[in-house]
């Protein structure tokens, strides 16, 4: 297996209102969008052409939206990328450039 060209953990994963972990994975591997629990059961995951990643409108920098497979998740990253050996998730807008990227849209 390959490495993963975009992994986060700490995300809090929710579904319209309902918030379905605060501690989750999102995993970009093999061109496959995963959402994963903070056990690793899946959520939800699909080839990543098929996702669509965006930024909500009014909402703050550390929350992107992706749609996979009909569903839309709210997904809250950092705000900002951690510092270098340090934890946290990354960026919102790192997370939409890696989805983009992996599906060879660009940037």
């Amino acid at each position: 297996m390959a490495e993963p060209e975009f992994t986060a953990t700490g995300v809090r994963i929710g579904k319209r209102l309902r918030s379905l972990t605060r501690a989750g994975q999102v995993r970009i591997s093999d061109g496959r969008l995963q959402l994963l629990t903070s056990y690793g059961s899946e959520i939800d995951s699909a080839p990543v052409q098929a996702v669509r990643a965006s930024r909500p409108w009014f909402s703050h920098e550390d929350r992107a939206l992706a749609d996979v497979n009909g569903t839309r998740y709210t997904l809250t990253l950092g705000e900002h990328d951690p510092a270098p050996g340090k934890p946290g998730p990354p960026s919102a807008r790192r997370f939409i450039e890696a989805v983009r990227r992996a599906a060879g849209r660009g940037t």
